[in-house]
């Protein structure tokens, strides 16, 4: 079951126009891109993504909108060029198919190789990284992308067991160094400061909100949806300091998290925060 995180309150803030032009950028399996078609008549939404077996299931899952949806694929990085748009979201989570899919190798808890490339066409994996980049990178890496505090204790497990050989020897690895202390498998944060690493997704973001004010209209909105404090600080202050330039008008005066009933539905959307403005 797919759910589109924050789905109501997105569409609110961005104030869909029937005949208007919308980018999703992370369109992963279509649930944000879906209800922004549903609402249109002569307009389009432009769905991007970066792994195009998520384009294909996005293509299946808004079969009924296609003729008001164009994909393409593509990295933040890609987005210079295209037409000026009404409105733009970001949804920064990855998707519950990457997270379960075990020949994705995102998941700690299933048997697979270590990738975590949403695009299968670049070269680099986790696998890579892991089995032969320097404790020490490894270790800042963890420290400053998962904020992990134990992040020296895994790298260093980390290097001494290689070649480290799949996902659930990584997740093992980690386990060893630093046994569970609550709720989260103790290699949640490292296997996801490998994926950002892999995919370079802090600079992504910071290519997103480069381009942004070229890409939307004057009058056109940009909602962003964070999973992260790290992300959702670099949105803040972006978003501030456009609203300072008088570039933009920031529409959240505090993020918007997910209702209860939301939480209950989707446990997934529990850390979401919701961010908007409105270009001048």
């Amino acid at each position: 079951m797919h759910y589109p995180v924050l789905c109501a309150e997105a569409l609110e803030y961005l104030a869909v126009r029937p005949d208007g032009v919308y980018l999703d950028v992370t369109t992963g399996l279509g649930g944000h891109t879906r209800e922004i078609a549903r609402r249109l008549t002569t307009g389009y939404v432009i769905a991007n993504d970066r792994d195009s077996e998520s384009l294909e299931f996005a293509r299946a899952n808004t079969l009924e909108w296609a003729d008001r949806i164009r994909f393409r694929q593509g990295s933040f990085s890609e987005l210079r060029g295209l037409e000026k748009v009404n409105g733009l979201i970001a949804d920064l989570g990855v998707s519950r198919y990457q997270l379960t899919e075990p020949h994705r190798g995102f998941s700690i808890l299933a048997e697979g190789p270590l990738d975590m490339r949403m695009d299968q066409g670049q070269r680099m994996t986790a696998g890579d990284l892991v089995n032969s980049a320097a404790e020490k990178a490894i270790a800042d890496w963890i420290y400053q992308l998962g904020e992990e505090r134990r992040a020296r204790r895994i790298a260093r497990a980390i290097v001494r067991a290689r070649p480290i050989r799949s996902t659930l020897h990584l997740a093992g690895v980690v386990e060893r160094a630093v046994p569970r202390t609550g709720h989260l498998h103790p290699a949640t944060r490292t296997f996801m400061a490998l994926r950002m690493v892999v995919n370079d997704e802090q600079r992504e973001l910071d290519r997103l909100l480069d381009l942004a004010p070229g890409l939307i209209a004057a009058g056109g909105r940009m909602v962003v949806i964070s999973f992260m404090s790290l992300e959702d600080r670099k949105v803040k202050e972006r978003f501030r300091i456009w609203g300072r330039e008088g570039r933009a008008e920031v529409l959240t005066k505090r993020p918007v998290t997910p209702s209860l009933k939301e939480v209950e539905e989707n446990p997934a959307s529990r850390s979401a925060k919701l961010r908007a403005v409105e270009m001048r």
